[in-house]
C-alpha cells in the first residue's frame, strides 16, 4: 500500500506548490488526501468516485452524533419521525445503493480478469460467492463492511495529520528533530517500507499527539456476561463507557506535565511511557477489540508527515482558532491554518 499512499501525497503537495509562502488550511487538505488513500487501498478507485458515498456518510455521521444521546419511545417512534430520521434514511437508501453499484462495477470485471481484485473490496466479493457456506458472508455484510471502512479509514488519519502538524508547528524544535531523521533515513527520496518502521522520532511525536489528541473521546464496551471489575460487579449486557481524554490526561499516571506536548515521554516505548499499564493509552482502543486500521493510519501518517517535511518547514497562522470538538472523531472545528515555506 505504500506506493499509492506516496502517490496520494504527492498530488497533494503539488496542489501546495500554489500556496508556498502563505497561510493553508490543512485539515481539509487532509480529509482529501486521505480519502484518496482510502478510495485507492481498499477499493481500487479515486476519490472521485467515492465523493458521494463520503458525503453522505459524513453527514449520517453528523445526524447519529447530534441524536446519541435522545431516547426513543418504541410506540411513538412508530408512527411519528423526526426530521433526522427521515434524512437518516434517506441517507442510509443512497449509500447502499451507491456501494451496490461499485460492487457490481467488481461482479463484472470478474468476467473479463478472471479474479475479484487483491483488494480490499475484491476480497469482501471472493468471499459473497464463496460456494462454502461457512465462509460465504451475504451482500449486505459487505456493504456493512465498506460503510465502515470508508468512513474509519480515512477520519482517524485526518484528524492525526491534523494535530500532528499544529504540535509540530507550535514547536518547531521537534519539528526540526523529525526532519533530521526524515533526511537521514531517506534523503530527498520517498519513504520506503524497510525505512518506516525505523522511525523513533517520528513514532515518538506521533503517540504523543494521540494522547494529547485521541481520534475518540471514549469507547463503549458490552459486557457478554456478569462480570467482577475491580470492585465492582457487572451485570450482563450493561454498557461500559471507558473515557479516553480521563485516561490520557491523567497526571497520576503521565506526571505533572501531562497538559504538555513532550514526545520524549514515548523514548522506550508506549509500556514504559505508562509505567507497564498500556491499557491506559487507548487512542485506537486495546487488546482483542482494538482498531484493526491502527498501522494502516500510523504508516500513513509517517509517509505523509515525511514528505512535508522534505519540502516544507510550516508555522501556526495567527488566524488559527483552538477550538477542539467531538463529530465522529476529535477534530478542529475552525480547521487549522498554518504558513507553508518552502526549503
Amino acid at each position: 500500500m505504500v506506493p499509492a499512499m506516496i502517490s496520494s501525497v504527492e498530488m497533494m503537495l503539488e496542489r501546495w506548490k500554489q500556496c508556498e509562502g502563505e497561510e493553508i488550511e490543512v485539515y481539509e487538505e487532509f480529509r482529501l488526501l486521505t480519502s484518496e488513500v482510502i478510495s485507492k487501498t481498499a477499493f481500487g478507485s479515486s476519490y472521485l468516485e467515492g465523493k458521494d458515498i463520503f458525503e453522505m456518510l459524513t453527514q449520517l455521521g453528523i445526524i447519529t452524533v447530534r441524536n446519541v444521546f435522545k431516547i426513543k419511545l418504541p410506540i411513538i417512534s412508530q408512527f411519528w419521525k423526526s426530521i433526522d430520521d427521515i434524512e437518516s434514511e434517506k441517507l442510509e437508501e443512497g449509500i447502499r445503493d451507491s456501494i451496490l453499484e461499485i460492487i457490481k462495477k467488481r461482479e463484472n470485471a470478474m468476467a473479463e480478469v478472471g479474479n475479484y481484485g487483491t483488494d480490499l473490496l475484491g476480497l469482501l466479493v471472493k468471499a459473497s460467492h464463496d460456494e462454502d457456506e461457512n465462509k460465504s458472508i451475504t451482500v449486505e455484510t459487505v456493504i456493512d463492511e465498506c460503510k465502515a471502512i470508508y468512513i474509519a479509514g480515512h477520519e482517524t488519519t485526518t484528524t492525526l495529520l491534523s494535530w500532528s502538524v499544529l504540535l509540530l508547528a507550535i514547536h518547531t524544535d521537534w519539528q526540526e528533530e523529525a526532519r533530521k531523521e526524515v533526511l537521514e533515513l531517506f534523503g530527498q527520496q520517498h519513504p520506503n517500507a524497510e525505512g518506516i518502521p525505523r522511525m523513533k522520532k517520528m513514532s515518538m511525536i506521533i503517540n504523543e499527539s494521540l494522547r494529547l489528541y485521541p481520534p475518540i473521546m471514549y469507547i463503549t464496551k458490552k459486557a457478554q456476561r456478569k462480570v467482577k471489575l475491580g470492585q465492582l460487579t457487572l451485570p450482563a449486557n450493561i454498557n461500559v463507557t471507558i473515557l479516553t481524554l480521563a485516561l490520557h490526561f491523567d497526571p497520576q499516571i503521565w506526571g505533572d506535565d501531562v497538559y504538555l506536548f513532550k514526545p520524549e515521554r514515548f523514548s522506550e516505548g508506549i509500556a514504559k511511557a505508562t509505567n507497564n499499564n498500556p491499557g491506559v493509552y487507548l487512542p485506537f482502543g486495546f487488546g482483542q477489540r482494538s482498531c484493526v486500521g491502527t498501522n494502516f493510519a500510523i504508516n500513513e501518517t509517517k509517509i505523509a508527515l515525511s514528505m512535508i517535511l522534505q519540502r516544507y518547514a510550516f508555522t501556526l497562522s495567527p488566524t488559527y482558532s483552538h477550538s477542539p470538538v467531538q463529530l465522529l472523531t476529535v477534530r478542529p472545528q475552525h480547521g487549522i491554518q498554518v504558513n507553508l515555506h518552502p526549503l
